[in-house]
């Protein structure tokens, strides 16, 4: 099938993105992709080379999407370091409350490729490797500034509350997909927060 006039690869990708984003990589076929993206297979395999290859640039844009949003809260001069961290929060609690079908989330495409692909696909993890390595920058920066302003009060090393921070939102995107609602995620956040300011 010859690849339609009107073809938009971002939308493409996008639809993609989203398709794997719901069902994991294994379990997306490529008539699942067919008819998110409103293409033919030939199309498909023209455009992106494989279900692999499609797969790859979904998350990269998913990625790129996510963490730029993300990295601009945590570098917002305008707020402390821990208003910024809260706004992070505040900013998963209202994507995780957002996606949600039969009560449960879709999560984040990162931590769910990472739970299906990062022991056994070289690319996906090294994908996932670099994201995780911005967004734990981002993290140590903005408690460091918190550290200077006096927001955060902790007496762990920057680089070990980052880490926590960055498990924890992990853990409630987790436990968003289990069925958790907006005052549990609420809840680890505040948690999460204390430990930071406490």
């Amino acid at each position: 099938m010859a690849r339609p006039r009107n073809f938009d690869e971002g939308r493409a990708l996008d639809a993609a993105m989203r398709t794997f984003w719901e069902k994991g990589y294994e379990a997306t076929s490529t008539q699942d992709l067919c008819d998110a993206t409103g293409l033919g297979r030939s199309s498909i395999y023209n455009t992106f080379k494989s279900k692999h290859d499609l797969f790859e640039r979904a998350l990269a844009h998913y990625i790129d999407t996510m963490t730029t949003a993300q990295l601009a809260l945590l570098e917002d001069t305008r707020l402390s370091g821990a208003e910024r961290v809260r706004a992070l929060f505040a900013w998963v609690v209202d994507g995780e409350t957002e996606h949600r079908a039969g009560g449960r989330s879709l999560g984040c495409l990162t931590v769910n490729t990472t739970v299906e692909l990062a022991g056994r696909d070289d690319r996906a993890a090294e994908l996932l490797e670099h994201d995780t390595a911005r967004r734990l920058a981002a993290l140590r920066a903005a408690v460091e500034a918190g550290r200077r302003d006096g927001s955060i009060t902790s007496p762990r090393d920057s680089a070990s509350l980052a880490r926590f921070v960055n498990a924890a939102i992990g853990g409630m995107r987790v436990s968003s997909q289990g069925g958790a609602d907006r005052a549990t995620l609420e809840a680890i956040a505040e948690v999460t927060m204390d430990a930071l300011t406490g």
